[in-house]
């Protein structure tokens, strides 16, 4: 499953609805730049008003008040784009922080069921790639286009003020121009979303191969991760290589473009002069102007391109809002109580495969029920329809006879909770990481909760909550990030919490003890702990064992050893061990 791409109209309102949002600023910014070509067209001017004046025979003082208003020109036009530049800084900083901060948000609130079957290729290269494009074409990009267009078309006006008829020449290089970027922008935009699309898909494979080393290693699967990368490789080089042939089309056309006005404006102007329609200086102006407009363009044409990169990129950071939600939250719906039942529960990662099928299950509020069976039997999975990660594809999940996507997130994890394995550990200090669950906790429920996981190592930390973690700040051991993402499910206090193997990083002796730690913590909630350890089991209420995707058996661990059935297996082959 790939995120999706917003096609052009979404694309383009996008785009006008920023634009309207940030006129004020847009405007400013464009009338500044304005003021600032307006004076630099007064070089040229003055320079053809001297060519004329000298060749009818002038004075000193002329030429010496030419050259004065040409100092006031250029340091009035050096103030205005001192100025333009500040405030189209400003305004590219605004827009990008809103974009940033709205991307985030829809990131934040995609399903998290949508994420897993996308992979984290594609979401990874949005949140990095596209978004680094965006911002260099918003900082940059969108101010110098409306910059370049206004001066332009200043020049040209300028150019039919001082003569139209040697303006005309300047239109010489218009239809290659035309063609060449009509023909360029045809083909660009598939091909900067093929491009992209390419880099995601590496991205993935890499991300992957790194995070599962061991896995790969282990399996010996390294000449087929080797040979997905260089295939990888090759549709990069491939997609880069088309957008780079179309460049090899679009600047040479341009450059092309930009010499004819220049020769065209001096064979015509020089025929326009012996025939007494124009004069030497009207000439010398208009052919200063041809020159000094194909920065301009050149940047123009720049910014054309730069800006197809950037709207693929947009358009593939505004086409994740397009993810259709996975629930739809009904906040009137109240639960009566904490009882969590699920009934006839079926789930499919792909459709018309099954991974759970048809499983009852009713939790007694307060109980503590251990989940065992053999690797890729539908624990985790379970776990999740449990914790209303995922929707069910068939049957429900309820607690208080509510439906568990009935409720909104928020309200859903203050009823549920899911711990993993997973952990992450965010960059700031280790209170701010604690608060993401309770952000009104004081110090002493920090500590509180450090101390119900035995986080008793916070102790000993050069700041201690205050302490800087994650990337550029203190690396946790993965133990230890599983004891600060335990402290915080004590201070979300959930009523019922879903452990998927939540201390398995953790040693077993030290687990042991965190485990009685937490039940004591815990007393009076429901408790599923997904276990790969038997001695939780030993102490739970009642053991569940799934195996394909069923619950085989259920009940006290007495019993169940005592039938003699699966679990009995389990725990005569665990306790050997």
């Amino acid at each position: 499953m790939k995120l999706p791409v917003a096609d052009s109209a979404a694309l383009r309102a996008h785009t006008g609805m920023l634009l309207r949002r940030h006129r004020g600023g847009l405007g400013r910014v464009l009338l500044l730049h304005t003021l600032a070509a307006t004076a630099g067209l007064a070089g040229p001017w003055l320079l053809g008003r001297m060519v004329d004046a000298v060749a009818r025979g002038t004075t000193t003082s002329f030429v010496d008040q030419a050259v004065l208003l040409l100092v006031v020109a250029v340091l009035t036009q050096t103030v205005l784009i001192r100025y333009a530049q500040r405030d189209a800084m400003v305004l590219g900083e605004t827009v990008f922080a809103e974009l940033r901060e709205q991307f985030l948000g829809t990131v934040t609130r995609l399903p998290l069921s949508t994420v897993e079957r996308a992979g984290t290729g594609d979401l990874v290269a949005r949140t990095t790639n596209d978004i680094d494009r965006v911002q260099h074409t918003i900082r940059f990009g969108v101010p110098r286009v409306l910059v370049t267009a206004a001066t332009i078309v200043l020049t040209l006006a300028a150019a039919i003020a001082v003569s139209w008829q040697v303006a005309v020449a300047l239109l010489a290089g218009v239809p290659l121009l035309l063609v060449t970027t009509r023909w360029y922008l045809k083909r660009a935009a598939a091909g900067y979303l093929r491009e992209s699309a390419s880099y995601a898909r590496l991205n993935g494979t890499i991300t992957e191969s790194v995070e599962g080393a061991r896995t790969v290693d282990a399996l010996g699967l390294g000449r087929r991760r080797r040979e997905r990368v260089d295939a990888d490789l090759r549709e990069a080089f491939e997609a880069e290589s088309y957008t780079l042939r179309l460049r090899t089309v679009l600047f040479p056309g341009v450059d092309v473009s930009f010499v004819l006005p220049v020769v065209a404006t001096v064979l015509w102007g020089a025929w326009l002069v012996s025939t007494g329609s124009a004069t030497v200086g009207a000439v010398t102006t208009i052919a200063v102007y041809a020159l000094q407009v194909m920065h301009p363009i050149g940047e123009l044409i720049y910014w054309l391109d730069e800006i197809q990169v950037g709207a693929t990129s947009l358009a593939r950071i505004i086409g994740v809002q397009a993810v259709a939600p996975d629930r739809v939250a009904r906040p009137e719906n109240r639960p009566a109580d904490e009882h969590v039942v699920a009934s006839a529960v079926r789930y499919a990662y792909r459709e018309g495969h099954d991974v759970l099928h048809g499983v009852d299950l009713d939790l007694g509020v307060g109980e503590r029920l251990a989940v065992v069976g053999p690797s890729g039997a539908g624990k985790s999975t379970l776990g999740r329809m449990l914790a209303g990660i995922h929707p069910p594809t068939g049957g429900t999940v309820t607690v208080g006879d509510v439906p568990l996507v009935d409720l909104p997130l928020d309200e859903l994890r203050g009823h549920v909770a899911l711990v993993t394995q997973e952990h992450h550990v965010f960059v700031g200090t280790l209170e701010q990481n604690l608060r993401l669950a309770r952000p009104d906790a004081d110090d002493a429920e920090l500590r509180r909760a450090l101390a119900a996981v035995d986080a008793d190592w916070v102790d000993g930390l050069p700041d201690g909550l205050a302490t800087e973690v994650g990337s550029g700040g203190l690396e946790l051991s993965p133990a230890q990030a599983q004891q600060v993402a335990l402290a915080r499910l004590v201070l979300l206090d959930p009523h019922t919490l879903v452990l998927d193997e939540a201390t398995s990083l953790l040693d077993p002796r030290a687990a042991r003890h965190l485990e009685r730690s937490l039940s004591a913590v815990l007393e009076g909630r429901t408790v599923v702990a997904i276990a790969h350890r038997l001695h939780t089991a030993h102490d739970a209420d009642r053991v569940a064992v799934v195996d394909a995707g069923r619950i085989t058996e259920i009940g006290p661990h007495d019993e169940l050893v005592a039938a003699g059935g699966e679990y009995a297996a389990l725990w005569r082959s665990w306790h050997q061990e």
